[in-house]
């Protein structure tokens, strides 16, 4: 089971998906409540909630106990499934997430949303960011930059829309910032390999390095846990699909 990040969606993992099933597994992507083609409530969108919904995603195909991959803000998610549903969940891959814990980073919650909050995007031309995602992502797959794209809503006047309003990202924020990370790691039993994306070249030490290794000491007292550094972008599953699918056939076992 894929689950993608924060205002992203299911297709951002379509290159992971098609390799994975390549390699003989069974492979499910899902759009999070207020993400892609799902569902958008007014709310809640507390991570306990995301949560129970991919329980009862799982629980409704009969896929359990599954593999599940998380990146991003979903690192978080398959981990609060993993510790409500241990039943549910065989191992664990975070890309680039999980580890992450906001409110020990951002004491006042005001400061966190203005670091973080979503750029404006609605109204702007498809054309104009389809350009803009080309530039910025020069060399990824044809296939992670329509999924990027996919992100999104295209309007009849050919402008796009997130498909997560910025009234539902601050509510799912909110609630990422409001976790007891450390808690939450601590009731981790499944084995979680955590993938972490680094700038090529750079050597610099950054407020990752610590989250990680935080993250890794207390997962390490509870379960097999794992780090993997790998040189490239926050979007690792999109931007390098084949390593990273290979990375989580081989913590799968295979």
């Amino acid at each position: 089971m894929l689950v993608h990040g924060l205002a992203s969606c299911l297709r951002l993992w379509d290159g992971v998906a098609a390799r994975l099933h390549g390699l003989g597994h069974r492979v499910v992507a899902c759009d999070l409540r207020g993400h892609g083609l799902s569902p958008k409530p007014e709310g809640p969108y507390d991570l306990p909630t995301v949560a129970a919904d991919l329980a009862a995603l799982i629980e409704q195909l009969e896929i359990g106990p599954c593999l599940l991959a998380g990146q991003s803000y979903g690192g978080t998610v398959v981990m609060q499934v993993a510790a409500d549903r241990p039943d549910l969940v065989d191992r664990m891959v975070c890309v680039d997430g999980g580890f992450l814990d906001l409110g020990r980073r951002y004491a006042e919650w005001e400061r966190c949303w203005k670091e973080l909050a979503p750029p404006p995007l609605t109204g702007r031309p498809v054309a104009a960011l389809r350009l803009r995602m080309r530039s910025e992502r020069a060399g990824w797959p044809p296939e992670a930059l329509e999924g990027q794209l996919a992100c999104f809503e295209v309007r009849a006047d050919g402008t796009v829309a997130p498909w997560l309003t910025k009234e539902r990202h601050h509510d799912v924020l909110r609630g990422l910032w409001s976790v007891d990370a450390p808690a939450l790691w601590a009731r981790m039993s499944a084995a979680v390999l955590l993938v972490v994306a680094q700038r090529p070249g750079s050597r610099a030490r950054t407020k990752n390095h610590d989250d990680v290794e935080r993250c890794h000491a207390v997962l390490a007292e509870h379960t097999t846990s794992m780090v993997m550094w790998m040189d490239g972008d926050h979007d690792l599953h999109a931007q390098q699909p084949e390593p990273v699918a290979r990375l989580i056939h081989d913590w799968a076992g295979g």
